[in-house]
């Protein structure tokens, strides 16, 4: 399985360090890599995670966005996922300056050369207290809302609800598909954006995929979560088309699936992360039962319109003989 790396990006005192310092305390069961972009000289924001974080690198006094071509991202990512020494990451978080442009380091991190990583979304901090007097000055951030995964909206416990729920609205507008996730004091559900991956190989339960917890004061009670599993095969058209429509108030979806095509017997891993969609093909594991898995995350669910668009997806026939039915799943799968 490859390394996610997500892109935490947001204007200059919108509080993208309490995020990811939040997000280190709370991911203890993920190993968190971090770059830091210290736009200044003195590398302040590399020393408030310093210590929280598996692996941490910091680039100073420069701008990750304005190195597109000389290979600064690829010599930071392999700093990293070589530093473990055998203890794979299971993410890695590039924080961005208050500065950059987050278009150019995405784009970075797409044409990124590192064996073993891959892009796993851009995640845009909105402050709720500065955020619309600042875009008059700033215009540009409104780009930055629009292509946004997800988006968290910061310091909504210094403001009305109402005030908060307006900045909200402005966001859903920029980008009717992301999510706009509420993030008082920099706090969010770690499950949202990283996997968390079992310490020794084995298949894992469908509550271990959740990383559920007996506990009612953990921010994850803020989300719903809803499962859907099918011993039959689902129809690959049918799935990319559900993947398309899905409501903006999925955060996540992750799991196991089957598809009933002639050829493609293989199980795909599904990943998403707002907008963001990716699959990886692997074998089943011995013994297992070929199930399809999924478990999704977010919040005003509609459980029961959710269950039935996934069930539609199920194929109740013999498999068909269509290749050309996997080009949605293969479009958007690893190493294909």
């Amino acid at each position: 399985m490859s390394t996610p790396v997500v892109v935490l990006a947001g204007f200059l005192g919108a509080g993208k360090t309490t995020v990811l310092n939040q997000l280190l305390r709370s991911a203890t069961d993920v190993r968190l890599g971090v770059v830091v972009n210290d736009f200044g000289a003195v590398g302040i924001d590399a020393l408030l995670v310093a210590g929280w974080a598996d692996s941490t690198v910091s680039l100073e006094n420069g701008c990750l966005c304005c190195s597109t071509d000389d290979g600064t991202i690829d010599e930071l990512l392999t700093r990293l996922t070589t530093a473990r020494r055998g203890a794979e990451l299971d993410a890695v978080v590039i924080e961005a300056s208050g500065v950059a442009e987050p278009a150019a380091m995405v784009r970075q991190v797409l044409s990124s050369s590192v064996p073993g990583v891959s892009y796993g979304g851009l995640v845009v901090v909105v402050d709720a207290v500065e955020f619309e007097a600042t875009r008059l000055r700033h215009p540009e951030l409104d780009d930055h809302v629009a292509m946004a995964d997800v988006v968290l909206l910061t310091k909504t416990d210094l403001v009305s609800p109402e005030a908060a729920a307006r900045v909200a609205e402005v966001c859903r507008g920029l980008n009717a598909w992301a999510p706009v996730v509420p993030a008082a004091r920099g706090r969010m559900d770690a499950r949202l954006l990283f996997e968390q991956r079992p310490r020794e190989q084995r298949q894992l339960t469908l509550g271990e995929l959740v990383g559920e917890h007996e506990h009612t004061d953990h921010l994850h009670t803020m989300y719903d979560t809803l499962e859907f599993r099918s011993t039959a095969p689902l129809d690959p058209r049918r799935f990319v088309e559900f993947l398309a429509a899905r409501p903006s108030g999925v955060f996540r979806m992750k799991g196991f699936l089957r598809f009933a095509v002639e050829g493609f017997p293989q199980r795909y891993l599904l990943h998403t992360v707002g907008a963001a969609v990716r699959f990886e093909r692997g074998g089943w594991p011995r013994g297992s039962d070929r199930a399809s898995e999924l478990v999704l995350i977010g919040a005003g669910l509609d459980a029961d319109a959710l269950l039935a668009e996934l069930q539609a997806c199920v194929h109740d026939g013999p498999p068909l003989d269509d290749e050309m039915a996997m080009m949605g799943v293969l479009r958007d799968t690893e190493g294909v």
